[in-house]
């Protein structure tokens, strides 16, 4: 199994629009968790938004609901963010991460801990 690789970072002005995507041979018939987490230079990291491939339910911070969407495309073995109305403060290093199998329940989308694989990492800055 490969480790998730992200893409599509870049510099973009408040206002704009990016789509990260994450390409990932972890990808098989087995159900798995995918999230977006982010981390601000000297902040911690936190969950941005998450997807589980059995279902069709989505998650997402507060900061970022109704502004980015995550999705998914099996075939290509793809996942994406697509983020909306950037402001300064998504600025951050955006990580892809999965875990096979279930949470113990939703509400623990966003705790890092409980994902195996992650990527390497893609910058936003989002100027003012």
């Amino acid at each position: 199994q490969g480790q998730p690789v992200e893409s599509g970072g870049d510099s973009v002005q408040a206002g704009g629009s990016l789509r990260l995507s994450c390409a990932a041979s972890i990808y098989t018939s087995s159900s798995y968790w995918m999230a977006w987490f982010r981390q601000a230079p000297g902040k911690e990291r936190e969950g941005v938004a998450a997807i589980y491939t059995g279902g069709r339910s989505t998650y997402y911070a507060d900061s970022v609901q109704g502004r980015f969407t995550i999705s998914r495309d099996s075939a290509k073995n793809t996942l994406y963010l697509q983020m909306n109305s950037l402001k300064p403060e998504d600025t951050a290093t955006y990580y892809c991460a999965a875990r096979q199998g279930f949470l113990p329940n939703s509400t623990v989308w966003a705790v890092e801990s409980y994902y195996y694989y992650w990527g390497q990492g893609t910058q936003v800055v989002v100027s003012s």
